[in-house]
């Protein structure tokens, strides 16, 4: 099966420069845990509601003044409609994220891929995989801190 039958259609992204409590709220009213971030029609990174804890919150920072670019994780791992499940799959589990933005063969955001849309879409084995692999702890990283995405 291919990801574009998979992928929840219709990924809500945010700009560079949006405040972070208003992407803190458009996660509350969307019920989602990661917003793509896009600028100049290209995808140039990933907001989560673990970035928002860990990156807006601590050490004395104003979360009122500061953008999705200053919490944002940079360098954007993403899927293709056309590529299979399992392509998606070793990715995550390569790169240890529970969420893919899906681009289109004109390069465009077009839906979400979620560990959830795998476990009702792929193999019990093949799902039992990635959550071992997404689950496990970070190497060298016990408490979890320096994880990409959630």
């Amino acid at each position: 099966m291919n990801i574009e039958k998979a992928m929840h259609r219709g990924a809500t992204w945010v700009a560079p420069e949006t405040p972070v409590s208003d992407v803190a709220a458009l996660m509350r009213k969307e019920d989602i845990g990661s917003i793509p971030v896009g600028e100049n029609d290209r995808l140039v990174g990933m907001i989560t509601d673990r970035d928002l804890a860990l990156r807006a919150l601590p050490d004395g920072a104003d979360p009122r003044t500061m953008k999705a670019r200053d919490v944002m994780t940079k360098g954007i791992v993403y899927c293709r409609t056309d590529q299979s499940i399992e392509d998606a799959i070793h990715l995550m589990e390569d790169k240890k994220i529970r969420r893919l933005p899906v681009i289109n063969d004109k390069k465009r955001l077009v839906g979400m891929l979620s560990l959830a849309d795998i476990s009702h879409h792929a193999s019990r084995d093949l799902s039992a995989e990635l959550v071992h692999a997404v689950a496990s702890p970070h190497e060298g990283d016990q408490t979890g801190k320096g994880a990409r995405q959630s």
